[in-house]
């Protein structure tokens, strides 16, 4: 597996693959905006509001991938905004669900992606194949967000709660923020808090990983994908608020869940005329959605895209243990 092969980050739903029901993907070609947020607006509880303006976005960092589109470096400009302060969590979608009934793609087609170490014993019989090219992933019959290992699992207990909510597609995310009177962000505006103020640094915090040897967010320890040493505190998904929070006061923008974007992916989109410096968008449609930050499952030798310019992709459909999101409104 090359070693920017994105199947280490997350699995693909294949067209091929089985499905109870498979349901059609809601295509949404621009960002749509949210109704402008004032000061005393119940949206934005747990939000931080952003000024926006100009900062460098990308990296000609040699540690990237090219081919991902991380470079160039570019100067962009940005309206303000609201942006979460952490990951959208289990105990938030629960609500969404039990308020709307809203049933996510992995539930409709019946399974989702699953790191094969999770899989419990009592749900090895749900287990449908892996993917070739990472068999770490397999695909479990029964894996949604409110069971995330499978049947025999749950985010209900243990503090499962606390943490962000995964196994939801970006069409599941889109739903969400509808639903909560939000929206996803656009690539920019996720970089651009994920910045936390500081310019051209490799990670929220620098560029050293572990500043005075402290880990500053939930990634892979040890040697992928055989041994988790869990130096980091967690093996798995750590609550939303671990870790201390960028300059901005968010948490957890590297690594613990990727989070969905608003924008189509493109490796080139940027480069061209087309493309706007001021409030900038990816490509007009594609096949993928960006996905950024990284997750408790990236590791150096491997992915290495929990640096805040480094991208990912994946279908709108897709669902695996270690995607999530968070939200933005827009201000009045």
């Amino acid at each position: 597996m090359a070693r920017d092969d994105r199947t280490c980050c997350a699995a693909s739903r294949d067209p091929e693959r089985p499905s109870r029901e498979r349901p059609s993907a809601a295509d949404r070609d621009r960002v749509e905006r949210t109704a402008p947020a004032t000061a005393d607006d119940g949206r934005t509880t747990r939000m931080v509001r952003l000024d926006g303006g100009r900062f460098t976005m990308g990296t000609d960092d040699g540690v990237g991938f090219p081919e991902d589109g991380e470079g160039p470096a570019r100067e962009v400009a940005l309206d303000p905004f609201y942006v979460d302060r952490f990951a959208v969590t289990n105990a938030e979608f629960l609500r969404f669900v039990r308020e709307t009934g809203y049933t996510t793609e992995a539930e409709r087609f019946g399974w989702s992606f699953v790191f094969e170490d999770f899989v419990a014993p009592a749900d090895e019989s749900h287990v449908m194949q892996s993917v070739a090219a990472a068999p770490w992933w397999v695909a479990v019959e029964g894996a949604t967000w409110l069971r995330p290992e499978g049947p025999s699992s749950s985010v209900v207990g243990d503090d499962r709660l606390k943490q962000p909510v995964a196994h939801v597609s970006w069409n599941d995310a889109q739903a969400y923020a509808d639903w909560a009177g939000k929206r996803l962000p656009t690539e920019a505006e996720w970089e651009y808090a994920a910045r936390g103020g500081l310019e051209g640094k490799r990670y929220p915090w620098g560029d050293d990983l572990r500043p005075d040897g402290e880990h500053r967010c939930n990634i892979w320890q040890g040697d992928f994908p055989e041994h988790n040493t869990g130096d980091d505190g967690y093996l798995g998904p750590a609550p939303v608020t671990a870790y201390e929070p960028n300059g901005f006061g968010l948490y957890n923008v590297s690594g613990n869940v990727w989070e969905w974007c608003a924008d189509w992916f493109s490796s080139e989109y940027h480069t061209t005329e087309a493309y706007s410096h001021t409030n900038p968008t990816g490509p007009p449609d594609g096949d993928s959605r960006v996905m950024r930050g990284g997750s408790y499952l990236c590791h150096r030798s491997w992915c290495n895209r929990y640096r805040v310019a480094a991208r990912s992709q994946n279908t709108p459909d897709s669902s695996t243990g270690n995607i999530g999101f968070r939200c933005v409104v827009d201000v009045a």
